[in-house]
């Protein structure tokens, strides 16, 4: 008996060591397992939004810091908002008229410098740089995207173009509620944080719920399939294309990405830059693609891809290539949206551009969007009558 308990202790010691042993090789992968698990904790999403670079691997788009927006006159906020940064939960919220800025005020513990997490207000940004590549004759909306992704034949994207990925109409089956521990969005997130790969991730979707280019729906993995159609075609890393052709030439940084285990940028979802930095990248839109007179985006670009084309549902909101349209929008009106509550609002007319950062978990709540627009525009209408 006293030999087989000591083989037993024997035993327990060495399982100990083996899952010591465990621990320490996947530390880093556990870790980040864990911060996906509390992720939207209501005790750590705000610190978590402003330090995704903690928890994720990422990799660097511009180190040194941009320009510097110049002040305009401060403009007060509308009755009520107030409120509206405390319901919302509001981190970051900067108001640019005529390029200058007339609100800047930080929130919930954080400040001016905070590097804030874009959610899909990424796929917004990589719609900008997917229409450099186009001007410059590399790439065709026409084309398949197995032609520059070839990894993709046989999944669900064989057969599928760009302007598909572009406007929502791959018509690939993904589940996108976040709600759900097992969904498609969940088990990708998973991925991430273990260290896979997004690329095969993305190739083993096989499932189809609809005919490419029949029907609009929101669907986060063609964001990446685009990010895969302009590494193709270009042979560079998207982290890179951003630094040297829209966010350096832009003025931003600093910038970074979030990456899978293979360095590959999260673009769906995985910029962090500062409030300052997404009211920019809303400026180069509002002025057309022009940023202190260098025309970065063609302006045709610009128009195209915030005019509403894809096939939503009547009386919506609408979408074009990779933004989002108020279904009852006025002439110019355009935004990029992420969950928990990133905007990127521009009204051209009013030449207002409004960034808003937060960590909203009722984001997603009944009339919440509604509620974001009609502040956006009551903020805009402070800054310039239409007409």
């Amino acid at each position: 008996m006293a030999v087989w308990g000591k083989r037993l202790g024997v035993g327990l010691l060495a399982l100990l060591a083996l899952a010591a042993g465990v621990v320490g090789v996947y530390r880093q992968e556990l870790q980040r397992l864990w911060t996906v698990h509390t992720l939207f904790d209501q005790d750590k999403i705000v610190s978590n939004f402003s330090n995704m670079g903690d928890a994720f691997l990422t990799a660097p788009v511009i180190a040194k810091e941009g320009a510097t927006l110049p002040e305009g006159p401060s403009i007060p906020l509308p009755d009520g908002a107030d409120d509206w940064i405390d319901a919302r939960r509001i981190t970051g919220l900067v108001v640019l008229h005529d390029g200058k800025i007339t609100h800047e005020s930080y929130h919930q513990g954080t400040d001016a410098n905070d590097m804030r997490i874009s959610w899909s207000v990424a796929k917004s940004a990589l719609s900008l740089l997917t229409g450099q590549i186009v001007a410059e004759g590399k790439l065709s909306l026409d084309d398949l995207v197995v032609l520059h992704a070839p990894d993709l034949a046989g999944s669900a994207y064989d057969g599928v173009t760009v302007q598909d990925v572009l406007q929502m109409e791959s018509g690939v089956e993904f589940d996108e509620n976040y709600a759900d521990p097992d969904s498609d969005i969940n088990r990708m997130g998973r991925v991430i944080a273990l260290g896979g790969g997004l690329d095969d991730f993305t190739a083993a979707l096989t499932a189809r719920d609809r005919e490419p280019g029949a029907a609009w729906k929101y669907v986060s993995m063609d964001t990446h399939v685009l990010g895969m159609v302009l590494r193709g075609v270009t042979g560079q890393r998207i982290a890179d294309l951003m630094a040297d052709r829209l966010m350096g030439p832009a003025g931003m940084g600093p910038v970074t990405y979030l990456t899978d285990g293979e360095g590959v940028a999260f673009v769906l979802g995985g910029l962090n830059m500062r409030t300052r930095d997404y009211a920019r990248l809303g400026l180069l839109v509002e002025q057309g693609g022009i940023m202190e007179g260098r025309q970065i985006v063609p302006e045709a670009w610009v128009d195209a891809s915030i005019t509403p084309s894809a096939k939503t549902a009547p009386g919506r909101i609408k979408y074009g290539y990779q933004w989002w349209v108020p279904a009852d929008a006025a002439l110019g009106e355009v935004m990029g949206r992420g969950v928990y509550g990133q905007y990127l609002y521009i009204d051209r007319g009013r030449q207002t551009v409004i960034a808003v950062n937060a960590a909203d978990r009722a984001f997603s709540g009944p009339g919440i969007t509604a509620s974001m627009v009609a502040m956006f525009r009551a903020i805009a209408a402070r800054q310039q009558p239409a007409g």
